[in-house]
């Protein structure tokens, strides 16, 4: 979940980490903290809570940092609490080795104890200490082996106490002595082999059982920042004599569109010359580069005081960009990326969707359109829960994997089960050259832009759109539907946009609405069909929001036990289904709005224009444009998303980094 980036350039270090770390701030604001190497000093500088924190203790000794190789991160805490001494980067007895990681390592108590053992002194709770530790044993039997020798130890050990540590650390000083400055007789050069700090990562890397993103370096090696990532988003920007290491291409995108892919169990060093990637066991890696198609501007609030609020206004444009080029001139769906063959779909007997959180959600829409579209069973899991209640799964089966990021962890892991089983894997993403499409046989990318609010809701609205796509994507390949009948839903899709726009141009009310229920302590949502995963929708995002009561219900599980909640002036937020595409669930969500009215709850309605059936026992009615049920959700999602934003807003809270959270969530 930690936001990482590295830079070795010709900038000031410094200033490139930080304006990186703001873009990168969603995605953990526990703590933040900087490293850069200079004038042969390794320097760092960390605090707990926001990045403003940080930015004033650096604002107060701006020229303390010099240097133009550095790294920062941002923090959301897994191990120990957000405090000073837990912020990364975290250095090894010499402070001469700075390491920052996102994920967690499993194995780091044993490592921890082994450390400790042998005379180390750690002085954090977190499990990212131990990388930097055993760097430094790393490093010092390198040198030693290689016969190197010091001619002063002028370094001074800043941790070690006694013992091992104390040799290991002198080791450390009077070989790293002898060589300082010097990139090309160290191996560090572009074609020289691997550079002595990536042979050392690489050898800790094999040590570490996890899911991880580091990024290290050392203050005698001021000429490379080297990374490594298993199970964790790890990308590098490629700029014209400099290079940066994140993870995500937001942190480097003022500077460059150009990326590259650093897969699975790889070390990459990265240099003013050039980058070069290997894997844990030492063979040398060609990446895949590709071009960023957003630049720095669609990262940027754009006059609006909260990226949530730019990224709702988004939702029209964004929702156009996912559907955009998807019906071949043929008739057929087009997806991104597809390595099976009509037949393996033709195959498919049944379909599981996996995903976390608002994905989930979308999920839960595309089951309704995918068994109605194809007759194929389909269900829907939580990507947490999926690997580990043994699913039945075989090369008959389809994996719908929905993640934002692509670098889900709990998703990720869905997905790697499936591919033992030898299922297919299709996912639905919103980030070029994340993990899961690398992992699936097919991609189908929403095509959002950035999203920085933690909160998702363009990416919800592409997500869904993605779904419903990928359902006529199976129903065609499979015969069900013929291209006209494609043609007639894509089309439908297509005006989609402009009804989004629309019922955003609407949503005043809804605000009024927000800021007098501030005081409110509870809120229940119901629906019926596609609207009750738009009432679980709505919920999260007022507990994500406004950290708040709030639970979707089936309505019709109403009567069996959600009921008891209702007390005099409860708000209830009514998802009503149209009265024309579902007329037999119309009359029963109806009878459900009365029930719950009658026992004194504030009765909030979100229904279609025309449906006088529910103006009598509405307090309040919000209006949406009437469209086909399976596509209503990109209009019915909308009001709720503006009033748990505007809530929040009333509470006074910061509805683009929410306590607790982050965007990107890359820990099991």
């Amino acid at each position: 979940m930690c936001g990482i980036i590295g830079y070795v350039g010709a900038q000031p270090a410094l200033e490139v980490v930080l304006s990186g770390l703001r873009r990168l701030e969603y995605r953990g604001y526990d703590s933040a903290g900087v490293a850069v190497v200079g004038a042969g000093v390794l320097r760092t500088e960390r605090r707990a809570g926001r990045l403003a924190n940080l930015e004033k203790v650096l604002d107060e000794g701006s020229d303390a940092m010099p240097g133009t190789t550095g790294m920062g991160h941002t923090r959301w805490a897994t191990h120990g609490g957000p405090t000073d001494v837990n912020a990364h980067p975290h250095t090894d007895c010499t402070g001469m080795v700075a390491v920052i990681h996102n994920g967690i390592i499993e194995n780091f108590a044993e490592l921890r104890a082994e450390l400790e053992n042998s005379g180390h002194e750690l002085t954090s709770e977190t499990d990212t200490e131990v990388v930097a530790h055993l760097l430094e044993i790393e490093i010092a039997r390198s040198r030693a082996a290689s016969g190197e020798t010091a001619s002063t130890a002028s370094t001074a050990s800043t941790g070690s106490t006694a013992g091992t540590a104390t040799t290991a650390a002198a080791a450390v000083a009077a070989a790293a002595a002898g060589t300082a400055g010097g990139s090309g007789a160290a191996g560090g050069a572009a074609g020289a082999g691997p550079h002595p700090l990536t042979e050392a990562l690489r050898a800790v890397c094999r040590r570490l059982q996890g899911a991880f993103t580091l990024v290290v370096l050392h203050q005698d090696h001021p000429e490379v920042v080297v990374g490594a990532r298993r199970n964790s988003p790890l990308v590098v920007g490629l700029g014209a004599g400099e290079a940066f290491l994140a993870s995500d291409v937001s942190a480097f995108i003022a500077h460059t569109r150009e990326a590259l892919e650093i897969g699975q169990d790889q070390v990459v060093e990265a240099r003013r010359d050039g980058v070069t990637v290997y894997d844990f066991a030492g063979t040398p890696i060609e990446g895949r580069r590709y071009h960023v198609d957003w630049d720095a501007s669609a990262a940027e609030k754009g006059g609006f005081p909260y990226f949530m609020l730019k990224e709702i206004s988004e939702q029209p444009d964004a929702l156009a960009d996912t559907l955009r080029g998807r019906l071949s001139p043929e008739g057929s769906i087009v997806l991104d990326e597809e390595r099976l063959s009509d037949q393996d779909f033709r195959d498919i007997d049944k379909v599981f969707i996996v995903a976390c959180g608002t994905a989930y959600h979308a999920g839960l829409i595309a089951k309704y359109a995918i068994e109605h579209w194809t007759r194929l069973p389909c269900e829907v899991e939580m990507a947490s829960e999926f690997r580990y209640r043994d699913p039945v799964l075989d090369r008959s089966t389809l994996v719908v994997a929905i993640s934002q990021s692509g670098e889900t962890l709990d998703t990720l892991m869905a997905v790697k089960h499936a591919r033992e089983q030898k299922a297919r894997v299709l996912a639905i993403c919103n980030t070029n050259g994340s993990t899961i499409p690398r992992e699936s046989d097919a991609v189908l990318y929403t095509r959002c832009g950035p999203e920085v609010g933690v909160a998702a809701t363009k990416t919800f609205l592409g997500q869904v759109a993605a779904c419903l796509l990928v359902g006529l994507f199976l129903a065609q390949t499979r015969g069900v539907l013929y291209g006209d009948e494609v043609a007639a839903y894509v089309d439908r899709l297509q005006r989609m946009p402009e009804l989004v726009r629309r019922t955003l141009g609407t949503v005043e009310p809804v605000r009024e609405l927000a800021r007098s229920l501030a005081g409110a302590k509870a809120v229940l949502f119901l629906g019926r069909h596609v609207g009750y995963p738009v009432a679980l929708e709505g919920a999260l995002k007022l507990k994500e929001l406004a950290y708040m009561h709030a639970e979707g219900f089936p309505a019709g599980e109403l009567k069996h036990g959600p009921i008891a909640l209702i007390e005099p002036g409860l708000p209830v937020v009514v998802v009503v289904p149209s009265p024309r595409g579902r007329a037999n669930l119309h009359g029963k969500m109806v009878s459900n709005i009365q029930e719950v009215r009658a026992r004194g709850a504030r009765t909030i309605v979100i229904a279609e224009e025309g449906d006088t059936a529910v103006e009598p026992y509405a307090d309040h009615l919000i209006r949406v444009p009437a469209t086909s049920s399976l596509l209503a959700p990109l209009v019915t999602t909308l009001p709720l998303q503006v009033f748990a934003c505007e809530l929040a807003l009333a509470r006074g809270l910061d509805v683009d980094q929410p306590r607790n959270l982050a965007k990107s969530v890359t820990v099991e």
